[in-house]
């Protein structure tokens, strides 16, 4: 069974900083890219962050970039989110996102999410 385990988040002032981690079981985690999506209050789903499958990739949303950083570590089946700098309008729920091949058929899986809610 997969599971998508996300931690990390909670509440932080702003400027601070958060480290998400998400924990993947039930598949072959080295052969999945891996993204960080988020959902904000009123507003749609958006990918904050994307990691190849070999970790020689990452691609970030343009309000993050040079703040957030995406990592991953295929030994443990972990993705991580680095978050600096935070600032109110990235409050939301932040959702782990696996995806890749299996039976040559495309495979998709979502975490549960974990709240990061900026505020002083």
């Amino acid at each position: 069974q997969v599971h998508l385990v996300e931690s990390g988040g909670g509440l932080v002032q702003p400027g601070g900083s958060l480290r998400l981690s998400c924990a993947a079981s039930g598949f072959i985690f080295r052969n999945y890219a891996m993204s960080w999506y988020r959902q904000a209050p009123g507003k749609k789903c958006e990918m904050v962050a994307y990691i190849t499958s070999s970790g020689g990739t990452t691609e970030y949303l343009g309000s993050v970039s040079g703040r957030f950083t995406i990592s991953r570590d295929d030994a443990k089946s972990t993705v991580y989110l680095q978050m600096t700098s935070l600032n109110p309008e990235d409050t939301g729920v932040y959702y782990c996102n696996a995806v890749g091949i299996e039976r040559l058929r495309p495979a998709v899986y979502w975490g549960q999410g974990t709240q990061v809610t900026v505020s002083s």
